[in-house]
């Protein structure tokens, strides 16, 4: 198989819908933020989850970004730059939750329940220092780089407009997350998902559609003379 710009923005394109619907599944099945949660399963598998969503997030938005570069200019790049910069501390933070907090559960809960604190908005009895700017720092990359790689979609008019709008929505969203209640918080991240799904299906359609549009033309056959030598002489 040849590997071309237009499978390779398809791929991305699946991988934001992939992504997309990972962020929507992970909310209604997503444990409470407890040392006795942290030290099961549920946990792991979900963080996992939460992970590989980041992963494909990353690899779909980047998608976009390449196929409408040079329309969304600066704004397109700084958004694209926070907004990956994001996920990229997503996966650290699902890292941390897969492979550190489970084994600290038992030597250290004060300190898992302390981190876990960080992203409930409950207080932790330790001072975990700058490691508590993760949460406002990740919400400012999600809010302001979500909603800007929105408006870079509907500026750069690559795309149906709409899905931009849906993805500044989306991310804007999340604001809500910080007024209502931790547990039904975290469905304000349902927008966003949804409209993940959209843009990477948008990308998805838009290569295949250029692939289908793609005209061959056939080589021109020349035709056999049907004139015999006796007319040419005459």
């Amino acid at each position: 198989m040849t590997v071309t710009s237009s499978r390779l923005s398809k791929a991305a394109g699946l991988a934001a819908i992939a992504a997309g619907t990972l962020y929507v599944a992970i909310q209604p099945i997503h444990p409470e933020e407890t040392v006795t949660a942290v030290a099961g399963t549920r946990w792991v598998v979900v963080a996992a989850m939460t992970m590989t969503m980041a992963v494909l997030a990353l690899v779909g938005i980047s998608g976009v970004y390449l196929r409408q570069a040079r329309e969304a200019g600066v704004l397109g790049l700084v958004a694209y730059a926070m907004f990956g910069l994001f996920y990229l501390l997503v996966v650290a933070h699902s890292f941390a939750e897969i492979f550190i907090l489970p084994e600290l559960a038992d030597v250290s809960p004060r300190f898992v329940d302390s981190f876990n604190g960080i992203f409930s908005g409950e207080a932790g009895p330790m001072d975990l220092g700058a490691i508590e700017a993760i949460n406002p720092v990740s919400a400012l990359l999600y809010i302001v780089g979500g909603s800007l790689f929105g408006i870079s979609v509907v500026r750069a008019r690559v795309f149906d407009r709409r899905v931009g709008l849906a993805f500044t929505v989306g991310a804007l969203a999340a604001v809500l997350a910080a007024v209502l209640p931790h547990d039904l918080g975290r469905y304000a991240a349902v927008p966003l998902g949804v409209a993940m799904i959209w843009l990477g299906y948008a990308l998805w359609d838009l290569e295949k559609s250029a692939a289908t549009e793609t005209v061959v033309v056939p080589e021109a056959r020349t035709e056999p003379s049907t004139s015999s030598p006796a007319a040419d002489r005459s």
